[in-house]
């Protein structure tokens, strides 16, 4: 099984929740397009606990901290949706994707395409602040749209009890992990967070 974690921003917790589902599951992890360094492959790697994660290279590794589609720009290239291919692995695989469901990776195309061409389960991240709901509520409905299975929610920052209600009321899906702020994000963190997604995950 193949899982998709795309956020509400850029600035979600993809990497984190993507280094607690590997944990959990242990199962391999492949960010396709990493725009800027330090790259996300790295710090999953530095994450997670279970030595039999394989971790697959990028199939664009951008320099740029910009939108995939103006880093790719200013190195010259054009990312291609059709060249980003699934690696080969017999292990069930976590997909990070770059930035928002919307962020372009090229002049047709968008993060939310390379879930699509593989019809991979969606893992949603959505830190709450001010805004968070409105932002959660469209990404969910672009996702309805693409007709994409979903597993669940993982709400990321400060509890708000009320924004998780309702998000959860109107886009039907279930909350699977709640991360907390946290001082320091180590290996022990990340364990910690995989045994509590591993109460839910089959519920």
């Amino acid at each position: 099984m193949n899982y998709f974690v795309t956020g509400i921003d850029t600035d979600s917790g993809k990497t984190l929740s993507s280094a607690i589902v590997c944990e959990a599951l242990g199962a391999d992890y492949w960010k396709p397009i990493q725009s800027g360094l330090p790259r996300d492959t790295e710090t999953v790697q530095s994450l997670v606990s279970k030595t039999s994660i394989t971790f697959h290279p990028e199939r664009y590794l951008l320099q740029m901290p910009a939108s995939p589609h103006a880093s790719a720009k200013a190195e010259g290239i054009t990312i291609s949706l059709e060249e980003i291919t699934l690696p080969v692995t017999n292990n069930s695989l976590i997909i990070e994707g770059a930035g928002g469901c919307l962020v372009p990776i090229n002049d047709k195309h968008f993060v939310i395409d390379i879930a699509k061409q593989f019809n991979t389960t969606i893992i949603l991240v959505a830190d709450l602040y001010l805004g968070s709901i409105n932002h959660t509520l469209l990404t969910a409905n672009l996702i309805k749209k693409y007709n994409l299975p979903v597993k669940g929610i993982i709400f990321n920052g400060p509890g708000n009890e009320e924004s998780e209600r309702i998000i959860l009321l109107h886009t039907g899906f279930k909350k699977i992990l709640h991360i907390q702020p946290e001082k320091n994000i180590n290996r022990d963190t990340v364990k910690y967070y995989a045994g509590e997604l591993l109460k839910t995950w089959n519920n």
